[in-house]
């Protein structure tokens, strides 16, 4: 109880700019967690996936192959069975279907990063507006109030407050844009690396029928 009446004194201290940055950091969170739940179930086991259709496939059997697609979890999956839900000319038709699967399927693991990358910005920015406000008030004591040294160290304490706020908030924002940046990297290698296996397979299908 001691502990959460210190933080709300403390938070009151910081002054207007602490209630910008509470809903920065409240926005941080939310999105964190929405999107670890989102990265985990866009994850695809690419090498059991791949080991099930490939003998599929080298028998031309893309009716199975796409129903292992489809029951298979994650993005990467889902990609793949675009690609094999219809028949193609040749592979250079395939490879037009994946790369507009593979972008949106990007685009949603991009989605809300974005908020982070304000927040990392913004929240400095916040805590100095903090900082510029309570230096104003402390000078404004100053000139009207000499000799209350009480009222000088309130505005510069202020000051100090929110700009730690600031720091903090854009700390932890960039600290999470950063992990879910290092995963989306790690995803979209696993959906190039699960196209390029289907277009080889279809590649050396064509092949075989030309032979």
């Amino acid at each position: 109880m001691e502990l959460l009446a210190n933080a709300t004194a403390l938070f009151q201290k910081g002054g207007l700019v602490m209630y910008p940055l509470a809903a920065c950091s409240i926005t941080v969170v939310a999105v964190a967690v929405e999107r670890f739940l989102f990265f985990r179930a866009a994850e695809t086991d690419i090498d059991g996936l791949v080991a099930r259709i490939e003998h599929l496939l080298a028998k031309g059997d893309r009716l199975n192959a796409l129903e292992e697609c489809r029951n298979a979890e994650g993005l990467t999956a889902g990609i793949l069975a675009a690609g094999l839900k219809r028949p193609y000319a040749d592979s250079r038709s395939m490879e037009n279907t994946l790369s507009g699967a593979a972008s949106l399927a990007a685009a949603a693991l991009r989605e809300r990063l974005g908020f982070l990358d304000t927040i990392v910005t913004l929240a400095p920015l916040l805590g100095l507006l903090g900082t510029v406000i309570g230096m104003i008030s402390s000078f404004s004591v100053m000139n009207i109030r000499a000799g209350q040294p009480q009222a000088v160290t309130d505005g510069v304490g202020e000051a100090l407050v929110a700009t730690a706020a600031g720091l903090c908030v854009a700390v932890l924002a960039l600290a999470v844009h950063s992990y879910f940046v290092h995963r989306l990297d790690g995803l979209v290698t696993g959906m190039e690396r699960g196209c390029n296996y289907l277009l080889d397979a279809c590649s050396r299908g064509e092949e075989h029928e030309t032979a």
